[in-house]
């Protein structure tokens, strides 16, 4: 037969898989490439771009956060990838093989991004060196089961800290909606905070109401990035009792919702350009961006499993080249 079972290979340990014997090496090469740059690069890329178009919206002047906060997307987004590696065989095969088999180069690449990212923001000054340790830590209490861990080691000191010894409680990951609004504010600090930090640019001097405005927008618009993907992970958040939208309410229903929030979004919008703050070209091609996101939230169960991986984020690289295009 052309294809059958084949036996995962031992350096990367990953489950079997179905493969063509007709497939040449270089096409597989090809398509762990595609799998690896479509994952953490990927996001960091949107990240920077992000960035850079809310920067130009507030009208503060260009520093270094796109590329700080680039580097933290890809180092956080890494690390995660790895750490659920095993969970994410069945949603995103060859990603997940990819972490498996390279998991230790991989967290090293990350930690060296991390670094990078806080030497940078250390010479910005303490606002930047504080902001980008806050995606870091979120990442550690969301992705990991560390206060189920800390009880665990605590428990031999008996009475002094008994009741810990207790704690059992889920990561954050797992845990409906707080996964994904975690990852949404986590977002829009970064992204919204950067340019303003990194600038050394009070919050006073551009507008605390647009500034709050724009951050709402963020926000609520990195909640459907994260719940759209989760359409093409369905079956396997279900298997692992893992909590979203999708798992819970079906397509439809997701839908639905996604497109109640891409609502609010639109008019948090249209309140940040009432302002009068924010810049205008910049605000054009969030709208733009905005029309992106509910298209692809409309075709979210006919579009396959990799397009529906990068499709979300597309809309901030529509966003991007509409603003230099203006």
């Amino acid at each position: 037969m052309a294809n059958e079972p084949t036996r995962p290979s031992a350096p990367d340990g990953t489950t079997a898989q179905y493969r063509s014997h007709t497939t040449p090496p270089e096409a597989g090469r090809l398509r762990q490439i595609a799998a690896f740059a479509a994952g953490a690069p990927f996001t960091a890329l949107v990240a920077a771009v992000e960035v850079a178009v809310v920067t130009v919206a507030l009208g503060v002047p260009l520093s270094t956060a796109p590329v700080a906060v680039g580097l933290v997307a890809f180092a956080v987004y890494a690390a995660d990838h790895v750490a659920d590696a095993e969970g994410d065989a069945g949603s995103t095969p060859l990603r997940a093989r990819i972490a498996l088999r390279y998991g230790d180069q991989l967290m090293v690449v990350a930690a060296m991004s991390y670094g990078l990212a806080v030497a940078l923001a250390a010479g910005a000054g303490p606002a930047a060196l504080a902001l980008v340790l806050v995606p870091g830590t979120v990442w550690i209490g969301y992705a990991t089961d560390w206060i189920p861990a800390a009880g665990d080691r605590l428990e031999p000191l008996g009475d002094r800290v008994g009741p810990l010894g207790e704690v059992s409680l889920p990561r954050l990951k797992d845990v409906f909606l707080l996964n994904s609004a975690a990852v949404a504010l986590a977002w829009a600090v970064a992204v919204v905070a950067a340019p303003l930090a990194f600038a050394g640019v009070p919050v006073d001097s551009v507008g605390t109401h647009a500034v709050g405005l724009l951050f709402a927008y963020v926000s609520v618009r990195s909640f459907v990035d994260v719940e759209v993907p989760n359409v093409r992970d369905v079956a396997a958040d279900a298997a692992q009792g893992v909590a979203t939208l999708p798992v819970a309410y079906g397509v439809t229903g997701t839908r639905r919702v996604l497109f109640a929030v891409d609502a609010v979004a639109a008019g948090l919008l249209a309140a940040t350009a009432a302002t009068g703050v924010a810049s205008p070209p910049a605000l054009a091609a969030l709208g733009v961006g905005l029309a992106v996101s509910v298209t692809v939230t409309a075709l979210a169960d006919r579009l396959d499993g990799a397009a529906l991986g990068v499709a979300p984020d597309c809309s901030y690289l529509v966003a991007g080249a509409v603003l230099l295009a203006l």
